[in-house]
């Protein structure tokens, strides 16, 4: 319900909540900007069908969330400087019996990952680094542990250089570090009309405008790219991409698309931010988006998505005419990557404990994905080794309702709207590797009664 303005048909019980849901979702899309004037308690009363009081009772939400002001004779406001305006996707633990979560994207917590995490922790307490201990010059970082970086990088599909590679916490430091290094306070950011979640509040933080780009089946338009460029007056920088099966939608661009991609982001002299949260999980997949424009493109991706949570460590490949300007970007938001992080990453590439840890998270996905293509049908959108599936709903099926719904039956799910850009079809984002395979497919039945007969599994 990222729309604007707002329909009849947005608005479910409790109609206050809904409204201001639906406002919020509007700001944190940029529909409604900083300034922007509220429609008049009765217009939008008699706009919506419902009562004034519940206007008036959605303003003043979003006045006590410091959203809106309110000034008398002239009318309701969004505000400047807006908190962070769009709801996290993930279920948020309360009181009462945990329901199954399907809302976090995470990886299938293997028992192989806790004897990983064991046996490296043993053997690093038996020889731990002194860079481990006292480094603190970042140098001493990208020196030891460069050549680990890049033999991940190529199990990736991506041959570069170790001085072209930032090592970081994790995908999200890269990705704002990446941002902060190609545009500046309003400059505005391509993406895919669905796209990561976290990109959303970082373009906040930073003053940058995200711009929905229209898709077909096979991913962003190339021709749609180079027209919203056009039209941008030079403010459009970079154009933010997910093409291997990390974005809402679990798609993989095919190798023709990303090639033209590259091409347009070319013409149109603008950078590619490639995310690749997933890295190599996917075992067969075209090469990155980087391969095809290496002078233009930052390539992200890291180790907690496809091996374990908790392992925060991440790549950030860059152009090497804009690497000193990365590096002083990350310098002045984390300094440099966490020692100890590092080093269990490297034991675990070197060793090839990562690589064992990669085979049986893409077994068990796999046989994740069949159960849920069985229970969800073909609405559900997915591949075999992902860690999500993108469940389109039938027309006139509310995402919130849903997803209360689905919450109320003890199961966890993700709206589509918390990760939309503009306007699309109402869907739900349902994880596979948070919960046991038993668990998952309880949940994955109990959400299969709340949809229509037609979509049961045969």
């Amino acid at each position: 319900m990222s729309h604007w303005p707002l329909r009849p048909e947005d608005i479910t019980r409790p109609a206050y909540r809904s409204l201001a849901q639906g406002i919020v979702a509007a700001i944190g899309a940029g529909r409604l900007r900083p300034g922007d004037r509220l429609p008049a308690h009765r217009d939008l009363a008699w706009r919506l069908g419902v009562s004034v009081q519940t206007v008036s009772r959605a303003y003043e939400e979003l006045i006590r969330a410091d959203l809106v002001s309110g000034e008398v004779g002239r009318g309701s406001f969004v505000k400047s400087g807006l908190r962070e305006a769009s709801e996290i996707p993930w279920y948020r633990a309360g009181a009462g019996k945990p329901p199954r979560d399907l809302s976090l994207m995470t990886p299938v917590h293997l028992p192989e990952i806790a004897e990983a995490w064991a046996d490296t922790m043993g053997r690093l307490a038996a020889r731990m680094p002194q860079d481990a201990m006292f480094a603190l010059h970042p140098d001493r970082i990208a020196a030891r542990h460069g050549a680990t970086a890049t033999g991940w990088l190529a199990r990736c599909g991506l041959i570069v250089q170790s001085s072209r590679v930032l090592v970081t916490n994790g995908v999200t430091p890269a990705m704002f570090v990446a941002l902060m290094t190609v545009a500046q306070k309003g400059d505005e950011i391509a993406a895919e009309a669905v796209t990561s979640h976290p990109l959303k509040p970082a373009a906040q933080q930073l003053g940058l405008r995200l711009r929905g780009i229209a898709e077909d089946a096979r991913g962003m338009l190339p021709e749609a790219l180079l027209a919203t460029a056009a039209g941008s007056g030079g403010r459009l920088k970079a154009v933010y991409l997910l093409p291997s099966g990390a974005g809402p939608r679990a798609q993989v661009m095919d190798r023709d698309r990303r090639a033209a991609l590259a091409r347009a982001a070319a013409e149109a002299g603008i950078y590619i931010l490639e995310c690749d949260p997933l890295g190599p999980l996917l075992s067969r997949r075209p090469p990155p988006v980087a391969s095809f424009a290496p002078d233009r493109t930052f390539y992200v991706t890291g180790l907690s998505k496809c091996l374990s949570p908790g392992l925060r460590y991440g790549l950030l490949a860059m152009p090497d005419r804009l690497a000193v300007r990365a590096e002083n970007r990350h310098l002045s938001i984390s300094w440099m990557a966490t020692p100890l992080m590092a080093e269990i990453a490297a034991d675990w590439i070197d060793s090839g404990m990562a690589d064992n840890l990669l085979a049986a998270q893409r077994r068990e996905l796999a046989a994740r994905n069949r159960l849920a293509q069985r229970y969800l049908g073909a609405a559900s959108l997915g591949f075999a080794q992902g860690l999500h599936r993108w469940l389109l709903l039938p027309e006139g099926l509310s995402e919130r309702a849903f997803q209360r719904q689905a919450l109320h039956n003890r199961v966890a799910v993700s709206p589509g709207e918390s990760f939309a850009l503009s306007d699309r079809r109402a869907a739900i984002r349902i994880c596979l590797g948070g919960t046991g395979r038993g668990d998952l497919e309880q949940a994955l039945a109990a959400l299969t009664a709340l949809l229509p007969v037609c979509d049961a599994p045969v």
